[in-house]
């Protein structure tokens, strides 16, 4: 099964290095459990009305080590709830990465992406050229592609699909 194409606009752009998600929805927010609530939280702070103007597929950018300090669920599950499909970024915080790729979040890394892209802008994530497309601009960029666990753990929606998915081939070559 191979990993379906991102493609959307460009929702919201984090240009502060180490941004630590958690600011997503507030810190005092973080022990919020309700999906609904979690997205209408989402950038309140930064931009009312912000949750309003996401659509299914929209993607967000972050700049160098998105993700720091001790990043929790919660700010990621309303960005889903919202639509959001994925996070581009210079580079991630190890910790976020792994949370997010087994949460089956996509994530790319690709340095240079803040200069590439405008809020708005169009761009399509192609796994199989590891090529990131600004459609509206009409260029093109290359990102780190994903290690192949990675790339599986995705592909299989995260850990739990993942890990049945290895349960079972293991169970067929019995």
């Amino acid at each position: 099964m191979a990993l379906a194409n991102l493609k959307g606009r460009v929702a919201w752009m984090f240009e502060d290095e180490d941004f630590d998600v958690d600011q997503i929805i507030g810190v005092k927010n973080i022990k919020i459990k309700d999906p609904d609530a979690l997205a209408k939280l989402c950038l309140a702070a930064e931009e009312p009305g912000f949750a309003d103007k996401v659509r299914p597929g929209d993607l967000l950018i972050g700049n160098h080590n998105f993700g720091y300090g001790h990043p929790h669920y919660p700010p990621m599950i309303g960005m889903r709830q919202l639509g959001i499909a994925g996070v581009i970024a210079e580079s991630f915080s190890p910790g976020y990465w792994r949370g997010e790729i087994a949460m089956g979040f996509p994530q790319v890394a690709c340095p240079g992406i803040l200069t590439a892209v405008n809020r708005w802008d169009e761009v399509e994530i192609d796994w199989h050229s590891a090529t990131l497309r600004n459609l509206t601009q009409a260029t093109e960029m290359d990102f780190e592609p994903l290690s192949d666990g990675d790339r599986l753990m995705l592909e299989a929606g995260g850990i739990v699909g993942y890990l049945h998915a290895r349960e079972e081939e293991e169970a067929s070559q019995c």
